[in-house]
């Protein structure tokens, strides 16, 4: 059994914006989301990297507080996408609690500020005993409390999968639900991830040197993918969630169908756990084309990972052209969207996939922001150059995490019959 999967609905919180509106006009005028980073009393004077790509602006999470008491605030993000996408959906609630409905979101490490008050509390009082840890701090703070909230919050009984896999874990919640869905395990999918604000994670990424540094002064100006000046990545917050169905269920209730997920692919290096390998990315791209169908010269459009690291772009774009060509005429327009908004970690691949889904219904392009002047070592690809009006049929999505874990999606506009 292989069935069509479409998107139905969409959401993302980023620190460029809230929903399309805000998002599309913030692509299209250049905006960065990256600001100075705040001062969290504990770690941020010793952390090199003061920089972040932030959600600045209010959202009300108005939820009941029998269901506030277990989320942290990355839960918070979560169920905040995940009900928008329900309410744009137009699903009755006897089908979201049927168990046809299922959930795939993620990560990276759960909640670590709820996670770091936690062990503050053990250290502090190892003599008096723990009695200030309230009971549902674990829910909070644990590694699958996104996906768990969001079906506790809307009653829905159907498979979970809490992905966990760094800076792939949005495209992977969003792969593994377009796979339950296409061999007919689950009828629909609320698919994304969500990080959130937190000093710990630039201190991790800080220690190990891969940290943007030299435009502390200049927040927006950082970070740089493809970049000759570029220094490293800036960790940044968000959440984004999709709405997966199958195609004849979608069709048949009228729902509005915005892009068909036609392939995936998810492998790993088999070897170093933080440097990125060539042959395991270009596998991985030639892989999500095999199994979408696709020949190399059908996609329009690649959303690159492109954290402005070193190595990690330069890997990044020799995969590239080895799967697409250098012939830059005729290859796809290439752009790393990190440069609005930082690396969203868990988050990045469903909030990269939204901004390219937004790009393909309102017809434009937007460029790698910061790329001022390409490394040659990644100008063999066919950098987008600026704001730019595209009719993109198909794009791709691609996010490679630390332990070797590599994806890709590939989407395509609407739902033309193949």
């Amino acid at each position: 059994m292989s069935r069509r999967v479409v998107i139905t609905a969409c959401s993302a919180i980023s620190p460029i914006g809230y929903g399309k509106k805000d998002i599309v006009a913030a692509l299209k005028a250049g905006v960065s989301g990256v600001k100075p980073l705040r001062d969290d009393g504990l770690l941020a004077n010793r952390i090199h990297s003061k920089v972040f790509g932030t959600v600045d602006y209010p959202i009300a999470f108005d939820f009941a507080r029998q269901f506030r008491k277990t989320m942290g605030p990355v839960a918070n993000y979560a169920c905040q996408v995940a009900g928008d996408v329900l309410a744009a959906s137009g699903l009755e609630q006897d089908f979201i609690s049927s168990g046809r409905l299922g959930v795939a979101f993620g990560s990276t490490h759960g909640s670590p500020t709820v996670q770091r008050d936690i062990y503050r509390t053990f250290f502090q009082q190892l003599d008096s005993g723990f009695s200030s840890i309230g009971a549902v701090d674990y829910l909070r703070s644990m590694v699958h409390t996104t996906a768990v909230n969001i079906t506790r919050m809307f009653h829905i009984t159907g498979r979970v999968i809490a992905t966990a896999t760094a800076c792939t874990t949005g495209s992977q919640a969003i792969g593994f639900g377009y796979e339950a869905i296409k061999f007919g395990l689950q009828d629909a999918m609320i698919c994304g991830a969500a990080d959130e604000y937190d000093t710990t994670t630039v201190a991790v990424f800080d220690n190990l040197l891969a940290c943007s540094v030299a435009f502390n002064e200049h927040p927006e100006q950082t970070p740089r993918p493809f970049d000759k000046r570029r220094d490293g990545l800036v960790v940044g917050e968000g959440a984004g969630a999709v709405l997966l169905e199958d195609y004849e269920s979608a069709k048949q209730r009228g729902a509005p169908i915005l892009a068909e997920v036609l392939g995936f692919a998810c492998t790993n290096n088999g070897g170093d756990m933080i440097l990125p390998n060539l042959d395991g990315i270009t596998a991985t791209l030639q892989l999500a084309l095999k199994n979408a169908r696709l020949k190399p010269e059908e996609v329009d459009f690649i959303s690159a990972h492109a954290t402005a690291t070193k190595m990690g772009d330069i890997i990044e774009a020799q995969a590239i052209a080895k799967v697409y060509g250098q012939n830059r005429s005729a290859t796809p327009y290439v752009s790393g969207l990190k440069g609005y908004t930082g690396h969203t970690m868990g988050a990045c691949g469903a909030i990269e996939l939204i901004f390219a889904l937004y790009m393909m219904q309102e017809g434009f392009l937007a460029p790698t922001l910061n790329l001022d002047e390409i490394d040659p070592r990644c100008a063999m690809i066919r950098h987008t150059p600026e704001c730019m009006d595209a009719a993109v049929r198909i794009a791709a999505v691609q996010n490679f995490a630390f332990g070797g874990v590599n994806t890709c999606l590939l989407i395509r506009k609407g739902a033309d019959a193949s």
